[in-house]
C-alpha cells in the first residue's frame, strides 16, 4: 500500500477547472478532469461519478460531518463528494484504488480549497487494515459491485467509526437496513446490525451520476452500538451461522444450520439451548438470536 500526501506528485496533471469558480465540481469539470486522465469510468471498478452538487451537499447534511471529525471516504474517484466533505473543515482521508485518480484528486482539492486536510492513499479498501488518522466517521459512494464487502471490512477493522452514511445501490442499501421478517432480510442485514444501527436516509437519482447507472441508488446511515455487541470469536460464529442460515434461507434452522453445526440432530439441540425454535427460518431471527446459538455452539 502507497500513501500519496495532500501535497501529491508534482509531476501529475492538473485540474482544469479555475480554483475561484465554485467550490464543488460540476458536470463540465468532471468530464474534463476524465477525459485530461484518461479515465473511462469501468463497470469493472463500479465507477459512476456524482455530478450533482446538491446531492453532494445532501450526503455531507446526513452524515452530519463537524469540523472536528476525521471522515475516511472510499472510492473517492475525481473528488466530487471529498470536495462537499473538506467544506465542513473535517479531515478526509481518501482510499482510491486507481493510481491515476489517487494522484490527480490531492491537486484538485488544492486548487478549490487551499490547504484542506486531505490524505490520500491509494489502495484496495478491502485489504486496508491501516488508517494515518483514526476515522470518525465513513461517508463514501461505495462501488455497487463491493459495497457490502467493503462497509463490513472497514466496520470490522476500525473501530473508531462511530457513525457514516454510505450511497449504494437501492437494492442492496434497502437489505442493510432491513428488519427481520422483511422480504429482503438476509446476511448483510444481519451482519450490520452486529456493529449497529443502520436506517434508510433517501433515494437518490441515477442521473446524478456520470455515467449513468442502470439501477438506482439509496443513502444508508448508520450509528454504531457504544459497546461491542460480543468478543471477536463470538462475532466469527455468529456470522459462519448466519451465511449458514441463508444460504439456504427457505429451510428450518435445523438443516440450514446442519453443515455449520455438525448435522440436524445435533444443530436442532443447540438450537433448543439458545431457546431458538429449530423450525424457524433464519429471516425470522434478529443479531441476538444468532448470537444466543452461537453462544450455546460454543459452550458446548
Amino acid at each position: 500500500m502507497t500513501e500519496d500526501a495532500a501535497a501529491g506528485n508534482p509531476g501529475a496533471p492538473v485540474a482544469a477547472a479555475s480554483p475561484t469558480s465554485r467550490s464543488l465540481l460540476g458536470p463540465a469539470e468532471i468530464r474534463d478532469l476524465a477525459e485530461m486522465l484518461g479515465v473511462n469510468p469501468t463497470k469493472k471498478l463500479g465507477q459512476n461519478f456524482v455530478i450533482d452538487g446538491n446531492t453532494v451537499r445532501r450526503i455531507v447534511k446526513v452524515a452530519a460531518i463537524t469540523a472536528a471529525d476525521t471522515v475516511v471516504e472510499v472510492g473517492p474517484g475525481l473528488g466530487s463528494l471529498t470536495l462537499g466533505l473538506l467544506e465542513t473543515g473535517a479531515r478526509v482521508v481518501a482510499v482510491e484504488i486507481d493510481e491515476r485518480l489517487a494522484e490527480q484528486l490531492p491537486l484538485t482539492v488544492e486548487l478549490i480549497h487551499e490547504g484542506a486536510p486531505l490524505t490520500v492513499i491509494r489502495a484496495d479498501a478491502l485489504k486496508l487494515t491501516e488508517i494515518p488518522d483514526a476515522p470518525t466517521r465513513l461517508v463514501a459512494n461505495l462501488p455497487y459491485n463491493v459495497s457490502v464487502p467493503v462497509l463490513l471490512h472497514l466496520l470490522e477493522h476500525f473501530a473508531s467509526i462511530r457513525a457514516g452514511v454510505v450511497m449504494v445501490q437501492a437494492e442492496v442499501g434497502e437489505r442493510l437496513a432491513a428488519p427481520p421478517g422483511s422480504k429482503v432480510y438476509g446476511s448483510p442485514s444481519v451482519k450490520a446490525a452486529w456493529y449497529g444501527q443502520f436506517r434508510t436516509a433517501g433515494k437518490v437519482s441515477r442521473q446524478v451520476f456520470w455515467p449513468v447507472p442502470n439501477v438506482d441508488s439509496i443513502l444508508i446511515a448508520f450509528q454504531r452500538r457504544t459497546e461491542p455487541l460480543e468478543s471477536e470469536d463470538l462475532r466469527l460464529a455468529t456470522f459462519a451461522l448466519v451465511d449458514g442460515a441463508f444460504q439456504q434461507r427457505r429451510k428450518m434452522l435445523r438443516q440450514s444450520l446442519s453443515s455449520v453445526l455438525g448435522d440436524s440432530a445435533t444443530a436442532s439441540t443447540i438450537l433448543a439451548e439458545a431457546g431458538i425454535d429449530p423450525t424457524e427460518r433464519g429471516e425470522q431471527l434478529t443479531v441476538n438470536d444468532f448470537l444466543a446459538i452461537a453462544r450455546a455452539w460454543r459452550a458446548r
